[in-house]
């Protein structure tokens, strides 16, 4: 009898047969107590009785695959004699059970460097029908975005889910997928379940130095904690990851100072181009992230110090002699003096009075 059947069905049963007539043949049925079955007993216009199970509960395969029956025919003699069937009623299944998730919603963190082929997690479904009844497969259900598509794969019979494509934590920090699972019956039933997958930062992006403002060249008389150059540094990813710091290359009178997101250059002490016969400085800055390990990068910069009429004239003696005969005509050179100007160009030109 199929789990389907209504209520209130019939079920015609063998007539037990006796080989006595008259009041000694069969003259009613017993049924043995159950919780789905009633017994009614016909008369045809002989006498002769038919038995009928009438379903009065419905049947539920799942709950109970089978139901033992005892049916009795009672003759009429005296003494009154018996015989009993045993009757098997199997209960065939019928696609009344849609398939059914472990979890309605799973919930999973991935690293966004985890390699393509890396299984997520598996998601299971299942469906207590029989058959193809209850065989189930797994697609990606229709709210599911072709990003997740092109990113995740759902193995359509064990459930696993995989990753498919590169992720990036900066792009998309988190991701809904929609499985469906369906059984093979005819008209198939589904049941659905949500996959949550939350992206975990990698320290895969090294910072950034952007040079957004500069002095150059510098003039030499500058004054000390003068701001030159300003930067913005910036690491895309996030925490630790994303924490920059910036330093500068030893030995040269420049200092870093930080300022929130940004960083600016300033002169650490007073720049004499004549002292170091430096007209050029080549700085190194290196910003480094706070990750595990640390990803950095570096920029270049040079910087000219631009000459200051900042220092005089000076004479080789701070006196001079000289011997001139009385008659010597005009034009004589009676001496000759000398004077240098460590600065450049204009500043360093020497004219005499």
């Amino acid at each position: 009898i199929a789990e389907s059947a209504t209520v209130a069905a019939r079920f015609p049963l063998e007539s037990a047969q006796d080989p006595d007539v008259g009041t000694n043949a069969v003259s009613s049925y017993w049924l043995s107590p159950n919780s789905h079955f009633s017994l009614d007993v016909k008369q045809q216009p002989d006498g002769k009785l038919f038995p009928e199970l009438v379903l009065e509960r419905a049947l539920d395969r799942e709950e109970q695959p089978e139901v033992q029956l005892v049916l009795t025919a009672v003759d009429g003699g005296s003494p009154a004699r018996s015989g009993t069937a045993q009757i098997t009623v199997q209960v065939l299944d019928v696609n009344d059970n849609a398939p059914t998730f472990d979890h309605t919603t799973y919930k999973v963190k991935v690293p966004e460097n985890t390699p393509v082929g890396a299984l997520l997690l598996r998601v299971n479904a299942s469906d207590p029908d029989e058959g193809p009844n209850g065989e189930t497969q797994y697609s990606f259900g229709v709210h599911t975005s072709d990003s997740v598509r092109r990113l995740f794969a759902l193995d359509p019979h064990s459930g696993e889910v995989r990753v498919s494509g590169a992720l990036d934590f900066e792009e998309s920090r988190f991701y809904e997928i929609y499985v469906r699972a369906h059984d093979g019956g005819v008209p198939e039933m589904e049941g659905n379940c949500v996959l949550q997958v939350q992206v975990e930062d990698a320290n895969d992006n090294p910072p950034e130095v952007l040079l957004t403002s500069l002095l150059n060249p510098v003039p030499e008389d500058t004054p000390p904690e003068t701001v030159v150059g300003l930067f913005n540094v910036r690491d895309r990813d996030s925490g630790a990851n994303g924490d920059v710091s910036l330093e500068i290359s030893p030995d040269v009178p420049f200092a870093i100072r930080p300022l929130q997101n940004h960083f600016s250059l300033v002169t650490q002490k007073n720049l004499d181009r004549e002292s170091t016969s430096q007209a050029f400085h080549y700085l190194v800055l290196t910003a480094e992230d706070g990750g595990s390990p640390p990803q950095s990068s570096k920029i270049r910069i040079t910087i000219q110090v631009l000459d200051a009429n900042d220092n005089h004239p000076v004479f080789d003696r701070p006196s001079y002699g000289a011997r001139l005969v009385e008659n010597s005509p005009l034009g004589t050179l009676v001496v000759k003096l000398n004077a240098t100007d460590v600065d450049e160009g204009p500043n360093g030109d020497i004219r005499y009075s």
